[in-house]
């Protein structure tokens, strides 16, 4: 039988979503319900939901747990921000024309190679999804080729994300260090502190993730997404059966990690910032329980998830961030012991509990 992208219902809610998302916002904050300051912080919400279905076209649908997803969102980031840093020019602090200030304090002579062509956006955008596709490919080939699945290739993509971590805090990799990169003035010629920019960028997450959203779901809806869910079940039997294994996983692991890479070079922006803690092994597990909480297999879940957890952590972190970590563990656990399907599936199976208990009549 035919899968469908979405169904007429679907088609509707989705459209109401993002109606609300690209017209509604902007519309409140003009009526002064929204204020300034939380355009920013809603646009981070929406790219971490944008990383949150990244990692549940993999996890979600092919049951590969991927513990190391923050380091593409981190790579699309730094891409990103090699740009906006070679769009400040003389207005730095030391005022050199091309080399950006962290390089002039370290006496750096001549810009690093591999910072040639992120003065064009056009270079920049093609390397926020290329870096992090070619480090995807050339990881999951080997392992997928290994056949190193379950928690052996959570561990070894938890690795790699602390080892990244681990080389950009050094100076000399030419990165910002410790510090990253930051001081961000312009991009595309808008000036990234006036409202209108702030609005903009918020807009243009919010129809990334309505694009990432429509081409997972159509990864999923086709026979390629059946196969995926035949790997995550039973691996061996879709071996046996004559499918490539490794080429259906490693197609989603490389598309997840672009799309990690598109989030990354949204958030940047928005937040001002790009630093090595954005490689932490931490990072990449709190994506993990967002997807679990919102429900993986999903996608809806997993943009609930995000924006759910989100929001909960810069609620609690503002009048007790040390608590935020226990908090969130907590939760990991509740939904892992309850709610094994998560938010969404919760509210699945009340609403078919409801349906088989009205009476036939009432249906009709």
């Amino acid at each position: 039988m035919e899968r469908r992208l979405l169904e007429p219902r679907g088609w509707a809610i989705f459209g109401a979503l993002a109606l609300g998302g690209i017209f509604g916002v902007p519309a409140l904050n003009a009526a002064g319900v929204v204020p300034d300051y939380a355009i920013p912080l809603i646009g981070k919400y929406v790219a971490f939901a944008i990383l949150a279905l990244s990692l549940d076209l993999v996890w979600g649908y092919a049951g590969i747990l991927s513990l190391g997803h923050g380091a593409f969102f981190a790579l699309g980031g730094y891409a990103m921000g090699m740009h906006l840093m070679r769009q400040i020019g003389t207005r730095g602090v030391y005022g050199h024309p091309t080399l950006p200030d962290f390089m002039v304090f370290l006496n750096w002579k001549e810009l690093p190679w591999y910072w040639l062509g992120f003065d064009s956006f056009a270079f920049a955008a093609l390397m926020v999804v290329a870096v992090p596709g070619v480090l995807a490919f050339v990881f999951g080939f080997l392992a997928f080729r290994s056949r190193v699945s379950g928690v052996y290739l959570s561990i070894i993509t938890q690795a790699l994300t602390f080892a990244l971590m681990l080389a950009f805090f050094r100076n000399d990799m030419g990165f910002g260090g410790n510090n990253g990169l930051t001081d961000f003035k312009e991009l595309l010629g808008f000036d990234l502190q006036a409202k209108s920019t702030r609005l903009g960028l918020y807009v243009a997450s919010v129809v990334a993730l309505l694009g990432a959203f429509l081409l997972c779901r159509f990864v999923v809806a086709s026979k390629l997404g059946c196969v995926l869910l035949a790997l995550r079940d039973a691996e061996s039997r879709v071996r046996f059966l004559g499918y490539s294994t490794t080429s259906a996983k490693l197609f989603a692991f490389v598309l997840s990690a672009m799309l990690a890479g598109v989030a990354g070079a949204l958030y940047v922006p928005q937040v001002g910032i790009i630093n090595p803690s954005e490689f932490s092994p931490a990072g990449s597990i709190e994506i993990a329980i967002w997807v679990a909480v919102g429900g993986r297999g999903t996608l809806v879940g997993a943009i609930a998830g995000a924006f759910l957890c989100s929001y909960l952590k810069t609620w609690l972190t503002g009048f007790a961030p040390d608590a935020w970590l226990f908090a969130l563990g907590g939760l990991f656990v509740a939904v892992t012991l309850f709610l094994p399907k998560g938010l969404i599936g919760l509210g699945t199976d009340l609403f078919r509990r409801r349906r088989r208990a009205e009476p036939q009549g009432a249906r009709a």
